[in-house]
């Protein structure tokens, strides 16, 4: 019987042994993660989780029983350590083996602790990195009403962390190593209006670079270069590095990511990768391109089982994210540059806009801020040529753009 092992414990793997049991796939299939919990979608450990107005029932992609009853074999708690790939097999840190006839990478993203070197005290007690469930947990039992946070870094999850403790009632201070938050992805427009969010509600966010951290007192000491500050809790919030370790081990072409073509194929044709990890040629937009977000994840697992059954399916989507701070809530679509140009449709003031980034005249990302329900309409502006005049135009639907 075929045997097809998805090596992952993450939405993207469970979105593969899904979707491949969706389409009829009827041999061996295996799951393997080196988390003990079942697959869930991470996006709420940041968010609701971290602010106690979810649960992890809530998240799990699938329970327990739908595994044993789609045939799907759980490998839990228990790591990959290294892959053969002319015997096809799989080593795990339990001195077990798993043998396949395709292999899916969904291994993820680990938290980055710094760029060359881990930050100066980052294994204390009270720091904590944010990228599993149980990373959410032991975050959530020490923010509490009062705590002194200090988050470093200011990307998205460093943003979200922010707003859910600071909703939770702690005091927060944001070490952002930029002037504006998010600007070099997004531009200073946008990141001086998410700045002024967090400012609004009382985060504290300071443009400082933090050189480590260290116990004192029965507290934390944060050290930067604008000076030290006091916490109880710090969260390192310092970007990911895509897990490419058993990857390499098998060989595979790696550049930033696992280098896979449109159908996910790596340099092996018996290994996809999905996810994270994901170095994927993108037919829409005409390049490799790798992406940490949930859509993807989705998109890239059910793609991964479409290529095992046999379709003729592609990468061909643009990337989409979600984020929810505050009162914010947005969806992004599209590809920008930082040195892209932004139109506003709308007033910033109300907190319901939408923000277009712009290459010469054509769209390259578009943005609907506490805007339900065009988010579909927008996916298709993305692309075409549309003077920024047009875009900024209220009066002008968007459907008639």
């Amino acid at each position: 019987m075929e045997s097809i092992v998805v090596l992952g414990g993450g939405l993207a793997a469970a979105s593969v042994v899904s979707e491949l049991r969706e389409r009829g796939y009827s041999g061996k299939l295996t799951l393997i993660s080196d988390e003990t919990d079942l697959p869930y979608e991470r996006p709420p450990l940041s968010k609701g989780f971290l602010q106690g107005k979810e649960e992890p029932a809530d998240f799990i992609v699938h329970d327990s029983t739908w595994y044993s009853e789609h045939g799907v074999a759980l490998r839990l708690g228990v790591a990959g350590i290294s892959i053969e790939a002319e015997q096809q097999r799989v080593l795990l840190a339990d001195g077990d083996s798993v043998s396949y006839d395709h292999l899916v990478l969904a291994t993820g993203s680990r938290a980055s602790l710094g760029k060359e070197a881990p930050i100066a005290g980052y294994d204390l007690p009270g720091v904590h990195v944010l990228r599993t469930l149980n990373d959410a947990k032991s975050l959530r039992e020490d923010i509490t009403e009062g705590t002194q946070v200090a988050v470093v870094g200011s990307g998205w999850i460093g943003m979200e962390v922010a707003a859910s403790a600071r909703q939770s009632g702690a005091r927060v201070t944001v070490y952002s190593p930029t002037d504006v938050p998010l600007s070099k992805v997004f531009g200073e427009r946008f990141g001086n209006y998410l700045l002024e969010l967090h400012q609004r509600h009382g985060v504290d966010v300071r443009t400082a670079r933090v050189q480590g951290i260290e116990q004192a007192d029965g507290h934390l000491q944060v050290y930067s270069d604008a000076g030290s500050s006091r916490a109880d809790v710090v969260i390192l919030a310092m970007g990911a590095v895509p897990n490419l370790e058993l990857a390499e081990t098998a060989g595979l072409d790696v550049d930033g990511g696992v280098v896979v073509d449109q159908s996910l194929r790596s340099s092996n044709r018996q290994i996809l990768a999905v996810g994270d990890i994901a170095q994927a040629f993108n037919t829409h937009l005409d390049r490799h391109l790798r992406v940490e977000h949930w859509d993807n994840a989705i998109r890239q697992g059910k793609l991964a089982a479409a290529t095992l059954t046999g379709a003729d399916e592609s990468s061909d989507w643009l990337p989409y994210f979600f984020t929810d701070q505050f009162d914010l809530g947005m969806e992004y679509v599209g590809h920008s540059s930082p040195d892209d140009t932004t139109v506003i449709r709308g007033d910033t003031e109300s907190g319901e806009f939408i923000i277009f980034w712009q290459h010469g005249q054509t769209v390259t990302a578009a943005a609907n801020v506490n805007i339900g329900d065009v988010n579909d309409t927008l996916r298709t502006l993305v692309g075409r040529n549309i003077d920024a005049e047009r875009l900024a135009d209220v009066q002008i639907d968007l459907t008639q753009l």
